[in-house]
């Protein structure tokens, strides 16, 4: 699973910020890396230098195998809440997905009986 990071103007990426990064990423999703080829984290500072309640923006989007891509966005007052906010996201919207997937291809079926 590649993990590419890009920031706005406002955030510098240096190596704290991009282990930070991959280790929340990695953890949040590594029981779906099979399924994963890519995982966009986009970081912006929506209002600069000015102080904001939720002004810290991550959005992931995930390359999926055989799939259209998937993203979600977390706003935070921290940085480091927003990125983690957004994993958490993220590896939900991907079980969802893959979940709904194979009990569409009848991987999960009910197996109820009814008297």
């Amino acid at each position: 699973m590649q993990i590419q990071i890009n920031t706005d103007h406002n955030i510098e990426c240096h190596e704290g910020l991009t282990t930070l990064v991959h280790n929340v990423v990695e953890n949040a999703l590594n029981r779906l890396s099979n399924h994963i080829t890519r995982i966009e984290v986009h970081l912006s500072d929506e209002n600069g230098h000015k102080r904001s309640k939720e002004d810290k923006r991550c959005m992931m989007e995930a390359r999926l195998e055989g799939r259209k891509p998937v993203a979600v966005t977390q706003k935070s007052a921290k940085l480091d809440e927003a990125i983690n906010g957004a994993a958490d996201k993220l590896a939900r919207l991907i079980e969802n997905n893959l979940g709904k997937s194979q009990h569409q291809n009848g991987h999960h079926r009910d197996q109820r009986v009814t008297t």
